[in-house]
């Protein structure tokens, strides 16, 4: 029995697993060690998950999560995990459970599309090339947080058309003050960006929103996956935003000459399959 987790910067998905079986599943916050303490993420963990998770020592800890690429950050998110689970943990990226949830054993091009975005070559048991994702203020192209960033500003100038502007502060209940204090003053403002870019799913129809996701998206294919070879090797996404707008994701992979071979919210059906033989 095993505990497998992967985890965005929104939320995190938990499996207790039994080989391919799942034996419990829960949802908790988003855990990183870059916005959080590692006091912080074990107080997450305890409250937030079932106490079927604690109820006895299991095999394994595998965790995949946003702000795990390098040593320091992992060994946080490792000393929390240990002391919540007194079990063996493992910490990998997002990135590295993307490409083992999306293709498994196989090479390929592992793409994450959510509240931020990421991308790598993978050769079927580890990331060999990431083209570096720079964060929701210098990169995370195709994000949820980067399309947030692109309409909100588009707002603060009244640059969006106004019926627009005004359907979206009604709904959110926010004024531009509000906002601003949002983003600058509280924690998590990538979260909020990506919270109001789903507003522009529901407004597809209108020009300036599709010709803005198209935009996003297109900046995401220029500057990640046309680092890589893409055009020997399949490319796959995983993310809430990758789904939401799979129409336009399609349309812009086809000017790369890319056709897509999958698009999934979640990594973690994959992650099961890869760690059931461990």
């Amino acid at each position: 029995m095993k505990i497998i987790a992967e985890s965005s910067s929104t939320r995190t998905e938990w499996v207790l697993a039994d080989g391919n079986e799942i034996q419990e599943h829960a949802f908790t916050e988003g855990l990183n060690p870059y916005f959080q303490t590692r006091r912080e993420i074990s107080h997450s963990i305890r409250l937030e998950l079932p106490e079927a998770f604690f109820k006895r020592r299991w095999d394994h800890v595998y965790f995949y999560g946003a702000g795990c690429a390098n040593t320091e950050k992992k060994k946080i998110v490792e000393a929390s995990l240990i002391a919540q689970f007194k079990t063996p943990a493992t910490v990998e990226s997002d990135l590295l459970g993307a490409a083992r949830g999306l293709l498994v054993n196989n090479p390929g091009i592992a793409c994450i599309l959510g509240t931020g975005s990421n991308s790598c070559l993978y050769d079927g048991t580890i990331v060999k090339k990431n083209v570096r994702p720079a964060g929701f203020i210098l990169g995370d192209e195709g994000s949820g947080a980067a399309l947030g960033k692109l309409f909100i500003s588009d707002c603060l100038k009244s640059i969006a058309p106004e019926d627009l502007m005004n359907e979206f502060y009604e709904k959110f209940q926010v004024s531009p003050d509000s906002i601003m204090d949002t983003v600058y003053s509280k924690p998590f403002p990538n979260r909020s960006l990506s919270t109001y870019s789903f507003f522009l799913s529901e407004h597809l129809d209108n020009e300036y929103v599709s010709n803005l996701v198209t935009f996003n998206i297109r900046k995401f294919f220029e500057r990640n996956i046309a680092q890589y070879d893409y055009k020997n090797v399949k490319v796959c996404f995983v993310g809430s935003l990758a789904c939401i707008y799979s129409a336009i994701l399609k349309s812009v992979a086809k000017e790369y000459d890319i056709e897509i071979s999958k698009i999934v919210r979640c990594s973690m059906p994959g992650l099961i399959e890869y760690h059931s033989d461990m």
